[in-house]
């Protein structure tokens, strides 16, 4: 399975942003993108150039597609999804994200970041509807509950991660810390979703 293995702080400063990548870390003074706001690589502080048209919207779908830990192939594939649904694509497009296993369980607080998310999922920690699912980009429905395996209740991760979130932060969720275990309510609306991209360029990007 093709996964990016380099250090993902980079994709963090290439962005100029935070994409959240690393959990805690992000919310730290050791955040590289606190520390050096500029492009990683030998002329990354010199490099100021005028972006293009098509620079902007590649910039926007990197910054989408790596804050949810997908590799192009998978991103391609869910824009080809959302666009056969009906609506607005780009909204679609983040609800279609919004709704993998990985990005919930990260999401209801069992991991610190999606990547360790990934790894819960991947090493058979996470149940749906009470059956063992270790696939990440699995599609939840509204509906469907999500528990960690009784034999995993005690993975320090977990607990660690679910000290530092809030009480059902996310109206589409609903999630029990003393039961290790949660409920996607619904699709959550666009506005909701804490995602500081433009998704409409990505739309351009791939209608072209």
């Amino acid at each position: 399975m093709a996964r990016y293995t380099e250090a993902v702080c980079k994709l963090c400063r290439r962005e100029r942003q935070k994409l959240f990548l690393k959990g805690q870390k992000c919310f730290s003074g050791k955040c590289p993108v606190e520390k050096k706001n500029y492009p990683p690589g030998d002329h990354g502080l010199s490099r100021r150039q005028k972006i293009s048209e098509y620079g902007v919207q590649l910039r926007e779908k990197q910054k989408i597609k790596r804050s949810y830990g997908m590799l192009e192939t998978q991103f391609r594939n869910a824009f080809a999804k959302a666009s056969r649904q009906k609506g607005i694509t780009g909204e679609n497009l983040i609800r279609l994200l919004e709704r993998r296993l990985d990005n919930v369980v990260h999401r209801l607080g069992f991991a610190p970041s999606r990547k360790a998310a990934r790894q819960l999922v991947l090493h058979r920690h996470i149940m749906v509807n009470d059956r063992l699912v270790n696939i990440p980009s699995f599609l939840l429905k509204p509906g469907d509950s999500i528990r960690v395996k009784d034999k995993s209740k005690k993975l320090d991760v977990i607990h660690d991660s679910l000290k530092r979130v809030k009480d059902n932060q996310y109206p589409w969720l609903n999630v029990d810390k003393a039961k290790l275990s949660g409920e996607f309510l619904q699709e959550p609306e666009r506005a909701d979703v804490p995602l500081t991209a433009n998704e409409q360029l990505v739309v351009e990007l791939y209608s072209k």
